[in-house]
């Protein structure tokens, strides 16, 4: 075939028809890498649609709101991620070892978790500063209240009846500890300091934090 001046005319390619499965897998993809960059407040549908190679019609379809997105970006595999994490340490649980023992060894293990994970938890703390909606969600976060709950009904158990800090404060502060040096290591350690000075440190000071609870009051 030729055009009016003579020219042959050169026929594009269509694209072969994308699956709605297909096209849900590249928005969530394209939006956990968004997310993970820019934050909530920072991440836009329209740079989503971009990456994924769809419109934003078709992302609003799929999904309905930003929200709605970050849901399903961040928050299940957050959930799903916890939830496995669960279940590793559930099976791999030493009960015949001291408190101390056992304790040093989640904490490395959370450590891991983390760090493996720090981009999705750095986007879930960015929306959590930002949106009610999405602390409200963290805290509804099933995979999370299992390890909170799984972890404190551990302690109560191996401390008895008067433990010095109740157990399900004690997990959260752990995490809480782990989480803010994981995500923050930036700005609260002087720089230069490594990697492996950081994590000891801070396996030795919650694995003391926990350990007051074999110990009793001084």
């Amino acid at each position: 075939m030729s055009d009016i001046a003579g020219k042959p005319k050169v026929s594009t390619p269509r694209r072969k028809r994308r699956s709605k499965e297909i096209i849900t897998g590249l928005i969530i993809e394209a939006a956990n890498r968004e997310f993970g960059r820019q934050g909530y407040t920072g991440a836009t549908t329209a740079a989503i649609a971009r990456e994924a190679d769809v419109t934003e019609a078709q992302l609003f379809r799929l999904f309905g709101s930003k929200e709605a997105l970050f849901q399903a970006a961040i928050f299940a595999p957050l959930n799903q991620h916890f939830t496995a994490f669960l279940a590793d340490e559930a099976s791999g649980v030493d009960r015949t070892g001291s408190l101390r023992t056992s304790s040093h060894l989640y904490i490395s293990a959370l450590q891991d978790f983390m760090a493996k994970n720090a981009r999705m938890l750095g986007s879930l703390v960015v929306a959590c500063a930002y949106s009610e909606e999405a602390s409200r969600q963290v805290s509804e976060m099933e995979g999370l209240r299992a390890y909170f709950d799984r972890n404190a009904q551990m302690m109560s158990r191996r401390v008895g009846s008067a433990p010095v800090v109740d157990p399900n404060l004690t997990v959260r502060v752990s995490f809480a500890a782990v989480l803010a040096s994981t995500m923050f290591k930036e700005w609260l350690f002087p720089q230069g300091t490594s990697e492996e000075d950081i994590r000891h440190a801070v396996a030795a000071f919650v694995t003391d934090g926990i350990y007051i609870q074999d110990e009793g009051p001084a």
